[in-house]
């Protein structure tokens, strides 16, 4: 078979039946069917899911499209802090106990059954370094944090294994979770704050972020090491995924910043465009929520009670090519 690049002037190849995990280019010509064939990345799309029951932004976030989970935040009128939790079954939310310090503006990481709230402001804008650890029923208390954060970095990875980077004002700690303790890991080479992370503790990703809205990093566990730049810069925006196959959605751009839709796909060291959310939001998903192609953006700025589920390839599809 042949890329795009590679035909002319060629002969393009006949088969039988669609090659398997085709790359990227590929073009053949399918005997059985009679079509002209090729391998292309389609554009995901975003729909509305169920609605949240509370009107909150600046709250944390974790699970996946179908067993989701955010806790906390703020009201939009005169500030109220929240310790409310809503768990999402694919296509309804439901109120569960609420964490037992009200925060806003702070981070989480894990799954539906077992996550970990971090960092926020508890009142006023005063740094936060509680902890607190979620079982799918009810929230207990953990050990504080090194440093408190409001209004900080990204999250990723499980209970046992998770990590928080950056914080505001701009930075590049980066704290550890082994499921009792935080400890200190290696330093961002970017500072930034209202960063968003995806991925794991060995193999995580710190994406955008005020300081350097373009930046890009991997984590080893060990130390950052700098990747592919965000071709449209953000801060304040919902992620997903792992390493190789992870999202940036929604946000905000520039300075003082200005609501963007768009979604950009990763698969570990090129950034390509993804489809655009139905609402501009930011303050969403303060913490990885969902995967490509099952992404997940609950609440935020503006709507507050909104959400939406993303459906994307995270490989190739084989399309069917016209001739005009």
């Amino acid at each position: 078979m042949s890329t795009y690049k590679e035909i002319k002037g060629q002969l393009i190849r006949k088969v039988s039946s669609d090659p398997t995990n085709a790359l990227e280019g590929q073009i053949w010509y399918n005997t059985t069917v009679g079509t002209l064939k090729a391998s292309a990345y389609v554009t995901g799309t975003w729909a509305a899911g169920g609605n949240l029951n509370q009107d909150y932004f600046g709250r944390a976030s974790s699970g996946t499209q179908t067993e989701g989970l955010v806790f906390g935040g703020r009201n939009p009128g005169p500030v109220f802090t929240s310790g409310d939790t809503e768990e999402y079954n694919g296509s309804s939310w439901s109120e569960q106990n609420n964490m037992g310090t009200t925060r806003r503006y702070h981070a989480g990481f894990g799954i539906q059954t077992a996550s970990v709230a971090c960092a926020g402001a508890p009142a006023g804008n005063t740094p936060g370094t509680k902890t607190e650890e979620y079982n799918g029923t009810s929230w207990t208390a953990g050990n504080d944090m090194s440093i408190g954060n409001n209004n900080g970095g990204g999250t990723a990875g499980i209970l046992t294994a998770g990590f928080f980077v950056g914080a505001s004002p701009p930075t590049g700690s980066t704290e550890e979770y082994d499921g009792t303790n935080w400890s200190s890991g290696g330093a961002l080479n970017t500072a930034r704050n209202q960063s968003r992370s995806f991925g794991t503790l060995t193999a995580g990703v710190a994406a955008g972020g005020e300081g350097n809205s373009s930046a890009v990093e991997h984590y080893n566990g060990t130390a950052w090491t700098a990747s592919t730049a965000l071709p449209e810069g953000r801060f304040n925006n919902g992620t997903g995924g792992t390493q190789t196959a992870g999202y940036v959605t929604g946000g905000k751009t520039g300075s003082p910043g200005t609501t963007i839709l768009t979604t950009l796909e990763y698969d570990g060291s090129a950034w390509r465009t993804g489809g655009n959310l139905s609402n501009e939001r930011d303050n969403a998903n303060r913490g990885p929520q969902g995967t490509v192609p099952a992404g997940l953006l609950s609440g935020g700025k503006y709507p507050f009670q909104g959400t939406e589920e993303y459906t994307g390839p995270s490989e190739p599809q084989t399309v069917r090519v016209t001739l005009s």
